[in-house]
């Protein structure tokens, strides 16, 4: 049964069309002709998850299979949520507007290490028992629930602190794994298999990890609990199709506003501390001529204005500059920019500069993670202080006049010294790279904390809190007084529970559980980080596993000797030497200063340790690793393609600062990925450049002018203003309209909306004035207009108007509404009214709506206290606004909620609505209702029926 969406999205719930599931591109299948309904589910509010490509591009594949159905639902903002709970309400899916247990599926993208608390709060608000234990019982004992699962970077890298929460987890690309798993339900539910029967049969799927069938060993390991089960699980590798990411436009303004493209999955740049880089090997680019089309046919079906072209590493697709021009030749005229996410700096050319942004300039973003050579190396970033010069300097001779920077600290082997060489890194870039040959650059730095992550050479090194803040509290003393340069640092509290989770076992399920009962949800991180950071410690403390829970009788998880007397003993010396290092080239750092390795080390990696200090990386000449590299670890189980062995020599190489290449343009790593499994490197060549047919130039002819009346009605009453705004310019660009820009660094299409409608009030009387840079029949124009407008947007004329006539907005006068208002008892005493208005007029309280309406028309004059948007206020006569009012319809009393009366009436008045201000809103006759009437007024339904222009 449908959940009435409606009664809920009510004045307080702030952006209510982010849960409408009326996008363009929304799918809407017929219930009952399903076999397999499907939810996926995005643990993020409505901004973020639907503009997720893995979301749309899984979405879009699900339903586009015969008799499967997949429908959408996001983690609600915490207005709606708190309303879910007190009307009972469960959580819904968005386009269905079903309950979320009516589904057979829900899978949920985890792909950050906090994400699960949201994924426990919208399990909860759905009326789903939060573990699959619970859900076995009920199932048991006939409860029809659906199977719950996980997929994304953070459940394939390591779901075992969240494996009570899941039926399965989906590892690795979804893209053919998901629909083998509808097959497999499909076939489960015609045969009526049981809960447990169902899953076994899910298990026998490559990429299917059932944790059910698995026990956790007293060492941490993880091993099957039946023979039916595989004794390790299968990361799925797929090939990307960019045709699939084509789909949801919504109508709010999403974090991603812009068609995104997949251009190459994976990267085999080798860095050391990255996890997406190891788990998403091999490297598959994209056919550019599918690139191509994909980018052509969506930016006409979706009516975006930008776009962007995915990659871990875009450019190292060498066919992006040729990629990129050619789409930009042909969407020449469209006023279309294209971004990129962060690139590599070495790559980053002319050839890039000319196909990035379009009339709007877009960010530029490196990383060049480290400040100094040697901590490059470490990490085998494979960036010299050269190729960093070189690529900013492009960028400044190319006309960006700010840049932003990602760098890590805290990284295996650093050293004060390096930690200071990203300030004067920052600096020797100002010093080099001037603007105009005199002006600093700007730069935006983000200086993140590191925290090892399964699956990576670093998996096994420990890093300190301590440590992080104070290097920190270093670099800002080292920042300050450098000019033009914004400083951004990762909250060292969020990077120590990233590490605790990120690295855990399932000892760490009842840590997340209580952390989620005690409010730690995403939202709590960023609205209050001492709450949320409260929660964690609260809940790791009460499940007694503390901050070195992992720590085991041989000491604390280290590879490295400590000695910490030496390290403070060097420090101590660089600070006093003051040593820099040297631009453009760094100089080699003695292997010989640095201690050996331990001996010993215990079984288990161990997290962020809020006390201890940092050890440093040892780099001896020939440092030898210890055994316990080979004890078992919590994500052994899961066949990534990586080979440990490789992970351990790699991590050897660290130590020496030796850099591996990158396998897909030089010789074989022999990392483990390639072959019959997961494939392997697929590469396509640099191309020939098409010459650059050149920039947008905004075409501000004006030979048409068209004005439109139309309407807005049914949820599209929840669409605000802007959003409309931003629609009617997809709308234009998906039919094809010339239409007419404006002039100026940023062009935007000649479109004038008459007045902004409130949020929440339907109108069939709007008004828009269209101006085209070409004659085309009005007929035709309606037509287009109307065929790529959403149906609740309906057009009711259009007029042909002369180019030299005034704009609506100009001409507008007045509007006429019509009000549904409730009077729900005596007015309370409100001493803001009594100050706002000078002389109260009333009426006998048994008075009617008849004898109220016709108080307020004889009144001359309802004063109130106005407040200006520069904060003056003056007296504004309300009366003088209202040039009509009559009632329509009084209806008897009825009992409302709380069995209070009810007095309702539909009222019709016509006001002032000019564009310098001067207006009368329904909420100015409210007020002049409750003076009269000395009740409580109700607005119950606003509706304008019409916007009245003066031709003079």
């Amino acid at each position: 049964m449908a959940v009435k969406v409606e009664e809920l999205l009510t004045a307080e719930i702030n952006q209510p069309a982010r849960y409408l599931g009326n996008e363009l591109g929304a799918v809407r299948k017929p219930w009952d002709a399903a076999s397999v309904r499907w939810v996926l589910t995005y643990p993020e509010v409505y901004e973020v998850g639907a503009s997720n490509l893995g979301h749309i591009i899984l979405y879009n594949i699900l339903n586009a299979g015969p008799r499967q159905l997949c429908d959408r639902a996001y983690l609600p903002a915490p207005d709606l949520a708190a309303k879910l709970r007190s009307t009972k309400t469960p959580l819904f899916a968005v386009e269905s507007r079903r309950s979320l247990t009516e589904f057979d599926i829900l899978g949920f993208s985890l792909s950050y290490e906090l994400g699960a608390t949201n994924i426990l709060e919208m399990l909860d608000l759905a009326g789903i028992p939060l573990t699959w234990q619970e859900r076995a019982t009920n199932a048991q004992n006939g409860a029809d629930l659906p199977l719950i699962f996980a997929g994304g970077q953070t459940a394939t890298s390591n779901p075992e602190p969240y494996a009570d929460f899941f039926d399965f987890i989906a590892m690795g690309d979804g893209e053919e794994l998901l629909p083998e798993i509808g097959l497999i339900l499909a076939e489960g539910k015609a045969n009526n298999l049981s809960r447990e029967a169902l899953l076994l049969d899910l298990a026998q799927i490559p990429g299917v990890y059932v944790p059910q069938f698995y026990d956790m060993a007293a060492d941490g390991s993880v091993h099957p609990n039946r023979p039916q089960v595989p004794d390790r699980i299968l990361r799925r590798v797929a090939t990307p199709i960019p045709a699939y990411s084509i789909g949801l436009v919504p109508y709010v303004q999403t974090v991603h506003d812009r068609l995104t493209v997949e251009i190459r999955r994976g990267c085999t740049r080798g860095c050391r501390f990255c996890q997406p880089g190891m788990l998403t090997r091999p490297a598959r680019d994209v056919e550019p001529q599918q690139v191509v089309e994909a980018i052509e046919q969506g930016m006409k079906a979706t009516g975006h204005s930008e776009f962007s072209l995915l990659s871990l590493s875009c450019s190292d697709y060498l066919a992006l500059p040729a990629v990129g021009m050619e789409i930009k030749n042909r969407l020449k005229d469209k006023n279309i920019s294209l971004s990129l996410p962060s690139q590599r700096v070495d790559r980053f050319d002319d050839n890039i500069a000319d196909i990035l942004g379009g009339t709007r300039q877009s960010g530029l973003t490196f990383a060049p993670e480290a400040g100094t050579q040697r901590m490059r190396d470490i990490v085998n970033k494979g960036l010299t202080n050269e190729e960093l010069l070189r690529g900013v300097k492009t960028a400044v001779d190319r006309g960006w006049d700010k840049i932003k920077l990602y760098f890590m600290i805290g990284l295996p082997g650093e050293t004060d010294f390096d930690v200071l060489g990203i300030a004067e890194t920052v600096r020797w870039l100002q010093r080099e790279c001037r603007l105009d040959g005199r002006r600093t650059l700007n730069f935006n730095l983000t200086i993140s904390n590191f925290t090892p992550k399964p699956h990576t050479p670093f998996q096994w090194h420990s890093v300190s809190t301590t440590e992080f803040s104070r290097k920190q509290r270093l670099l800002k003393g080292e920042f300050r007084g450098m000019r033009n340069l914004k400083v951004n640092y990762t909250d060292v509290r969020i990077s120590a529970m990233e590490d605790f989770v990120g690295r855990g076992d399932r000892r760490l399920g009842a840590v997340i559980h209580r952390a989620w009962e005690l409010g730690a949800g995403m939202d709590a991180w960023w609205e209050s980080l001492d709450k949320a950071y409260k929660a964690w410690t609260q809940a790791i403390d009460e499940s007694g596993l503390t901050w070195k829970y992992r720590q085991v009788e041989s000491g604390e998880w280290n590879l490295f000797e400590k000695e910490e007397e030496k390290e403070e003993g060097r420090r101590k010396k660089e600070e006093g030497r003051g040593e820099k290092e040297n631009f453009p080239t760094s100089p080699p750092l003695p292997l010989s200063s640095y201690p050996s390795l331990s001996p010993s080390s215990p079984s288990l990696p161990l997290p962020l340790s809020p006390s201890s200090p940092s050890p440093s990386l040892p780099l001896s000449p020939s440092p030898s690793l210890p055994l316990s590299l080979d004890q078992p670890l919590p994500w052994d189980h899961l066949d990534t393609g990586i080979d440990k062995n490789w992970l351990k020599l790699d991590l050897q190489k660290a130590l020496e600062a030796a850099t591996v290449p990158d396998c897909s343009f030089e010789g074989c790593s022999r990392c483990g990925v390639c072959g019959t499994d997961f494939g392997h490197n697929v590469v396509v060549d640099a191309l020939p450049i098409p010459e650059f047919a050149g920039e947008f130039v905004p075409n501000t002819e004006r030979k048409q002018r068209f004005r439109v009346w139309f309407g807005k009605v049914g949820d599209m009453a929840l669409v605000g203003h802007l959003d409309l705004l931003r629609l009617f310019d997809r709308v234009v660009r998906r039919a094809d309209l010339p239409i007419s820009f404006t002039g100026g660094f940023h062009p935007n299409p000649r479109i004038s909306v008459a007045n902004a409608l409130p949020l929440g009030v339907t109108s069939t009387g709007e008004i828009a004035d269209f101006e085209l840079t070409e004659s085309i029949d009005l007929d035709v124009f309606r037509e287009k207009l109307a065929a790529t407008l959403p149906e609740n947007i309906p057009i009711y004329r259009v007029e042909s108007i002369d180019l030299k006539a005034p704009s609506a907005s100009q001409l507008l006068e007045a509007a006429e509404y019509m009000i549904t208002v409730a009077a729900t008892g005596s007015l309370a005493e409100n001493p803001e009214l009594e100050g706002e208005n000078s002389a109260p007029v009333c009426v006998a309280a048994d008075a009617n709506w008849e004898a109220w309406v016709r108080t307020i028309v004889q009144t001359e004059a309802f004063w109130r206290v106005h407040t200006t948007k520069s904060g003056k206020t003056q007296d504004v006569n309300l009366r003088d606004r209202l040039h009509k009012l009559e009632l329509v319809e009084q209806q008897p009393e009825t009992s409302a909620n709380g069995g209070k009366s009810e007095s309702i009436a539909v009222l019709r008045y016509t006001g002032s609505c000019r564009s310098d201000g001067n207006l009368l809103k329904p909420e100015h006759l409210v007020f002049m209702l409750e003076q009269v009437s000395q009740q409580e007024i109700q607005l119950v339904q606003v509706q304008r029926s019409q916007l009245i222009l003066s031709y003079g």
